[in-house]
């Protein structure tokens, strides 16, 4: 077994969030429990690294990343996936879903541009489409909360077997 590195002086705890607001990290885990639910679990699972990656949040990257490689994902793809634009190793499907996470995630840089909310539209039927913005909603908030509250401690997950 590898022994995760020691943490950083980034990673240390600044505040319980699930022990301080229960109720509501509670409702945060059964929103993620139905979040993209009409999606493939590999594209689930890419996109929510994929946020957490551009987000810069440790735990929830670790995370997708070991649920990512436990479904079967290749390691090659998952280190690609920030450069998944100069590789052909994503379908169409996935890589409009990859462009609509940076425009969902990045809202700063001009908003959701046309061009990349059409191109998701012509990959995924409506419900797909509004499942899978659900699911960006969803990973940017643990995100949000990861990173503000460094509450969970990155390499502390292990994907259920």
């Amino acid at each position: 077994m590898i022994t995760p590195p020691t943490p950083g002086p980034n990673s240390t705890p600044r505040l319980d969030f699930d022990a301080l607001v229960p109720r509501f990290s509670s409702a945060m885990s059964r929103l993620d429990a139905v979040a993209g639910l009409g999606l493939e679990p590999s594209l689930r699972e890419l996109v929510r690294l994929h946020a957490s990656t551009i987000n810069g949040c440790a735990y929830c990257i670790d995370m997708h990343a070991k649920d990512a490689r436990a479904g079967g994902e290749t390691q090659q793809r998952l280190d690609a996936l920030p450069a998944w634009r100069e590789t052909d190793w994503f379908s169409p499907r996935e890589q409009a879903a990859f462009a609509l996470t940076e425009a969902v995630t990045v809202l700063t840089d001009g908003h959701v541009p046309a061009d990349v909310f059409d191109a998701a539209a012509q990959q995924f039927a409506p419900d797909e489409l509004a499942q899978l913005i659900s699911l960006l909603v969803t990973i940017n908030a643990w995100n949000r909360i990861g990173v503000t509250t460094r509450c969970w401690e990155p390499g502390s997950y292990e994907p259920a077997s």
